[in-house]
């Protein structure tokens, strides 16, 4: 017999979560386990964490439940499927185009999901008066170990989830609850000795099994960073502009995952292979239209921008070479030293030359002027 709690069962809150769009339903404790802490302590005290300062800000908070929210007795784990129609690898042999991650071509995920929590924990408090809270992966709370404890699956080697029915294609949320819920079962690893997700990163980003340095990230590079990109790792980034989709794509528990049906997930065309030229070339008007309602838009023009010249530099194209001159005397300096950069690798030295003359004595910037004065390309 199904336990109750009031009125309402873990079944009726389960079939009600599918009703609303999710894809898997689970129940865990609201608390961490020692080793995820543990964990989550040592990343912080390395400073793996580079510019994010908010997980450093918010540590107790997110390690622990119960410092977040000390009434919670129960965490319901919602998961949907993002999974794609194909390998987004694909894209990294066509060097004019962007490969923007999976999960951000098309709505903000966090918009999709936050409204149906939302909806299910109204439905929970009227139904049973239990108080609730709803948390998206904005919030401080470690997301992935409660999974794991709910047994939507399991922390890869990646750090990223891994399900067996959605290989690692999975947004979560959470609904923290006072309700006494009885938990779910656990999920246990499933990674055995397979270390292809570790290997395949192209910054080299993972220093050992579950652990990753953010610093070193392409997606916390794209998105986190704000200032220019290290110069060591520019050219490992290739095409990839707005995070990386390598070590999920990899695993081989993505032969059970399906493509998502939901409407909101499903990549808009515009988005799945834009032309470099033409995302260099947007300016702050054209960048906020073309993301609207993407989580793309967040980072801004000018860091987007940044990281299409990356790409741009990463081309071999040297008919790419006239956008990276046309944005030397951009108004921003993030801008122009990653045009710099860009038009270095491109051209020969006879524009470089001419636009050494035109640009680099009017330049202020630091860190712009370091781009024109390093020696060599790369």
């Amino acid at each position: 017999m199904p336990k109750t709690m009031g009125v309402i069962s873990r079944e009726q809150i389960r079939a009600r979560a599918l009703a609303l769009g999710f894809d898997a339903v689970r129940f865990a404790r609201a608390e961490t386990s020692a080793a995820a802490k543990q964990q989550f302590a040592a990343f912080l005290s390395d400073g793996r964490h580079g510019d994010m300062a908010w997980m450093s800000d918010t540590a107790a908070r997110r390690a622990d439940p119960q410092v977040l929210w000390p009434a919670a007795r129960t965490v319901i784990v919602l998961a949907m499927n993002y999974g794609p129609d194909s390998d987004p690898r694909d894209l990294q042999g066509h060097t004019d185009r962007a490969a923007i991650s999976v999960y951000a071509r098309n709505k903000d995920y966090h918009d999709v999901i936050k409204k149906r929590l939302k909806r299910l924990a109204s439905w929970l408090a009227t139904e049973s008066g239990a108080e609730v809270k709803v948390f998206v992966d904005t919030a401080p709370v470690l997301e992935k170990p409660l999974a794991q404890s709910a047994g939507i699956g399991w922390q890869g080697k990646h750090t990223n989830l891994v399900s067996r029915d959605f290989g690692s294609w999975l947004f979560l949320g959470e609904v923290f609850t006072t309700l006494d819920c009885e938990p779910d079962e656990a999920e246990v690893d499933h990674c055995g000795s397979c270390r292809a997700c570790l290997d395949v990163c192209p910054t080299h980003a993972f220093t050992g099994e579950r652990e990753i340095d953010a610093r070193r990230c392409i997606s916390y590079l794209t998105i986190e960073h704000k200032g220019p990109i290290p110069r060591d790792l520019r050219p490992l980034m290739g095409n990839r502009i707005y995070g990386c989709d390598d070590c999920l794509a990899v695993c081989p528990w993505n032969k059970f995952a399906v493509t998502t049906s939901e409407p909101g997930f499903l990549p808009r065309a515009e988005l799945s292979s834009p032309r470099l030229a033409d995302l260099a070339r947007l300016d702050d008007v054209g960048f906020r239209a073309k993301f609207s309602g993407s989580p793309v838009k967040r980072i801004g023009r000018d860091r987007f921008v940044r990281n299409v010249l990356i790409a741009v530099g990463n081309s071999g194209r040297a008919e790419l070479s006239e956008v990276c001159s046309e944005l030397l005397a951009d108004s921003s300096a993030l801008v122009r030293g990653a045009a710099v950069w860009a038009l270095r690798r491109l051209c020969d030295a006879a524009v470089w030359n001419a636009a050494v003359a035109t640009h680099r004595p009017a330049e202020c910037d630091s860190d712009v002027l370091q781009e024109w004065d390093v020696p060599g390309a790369g």
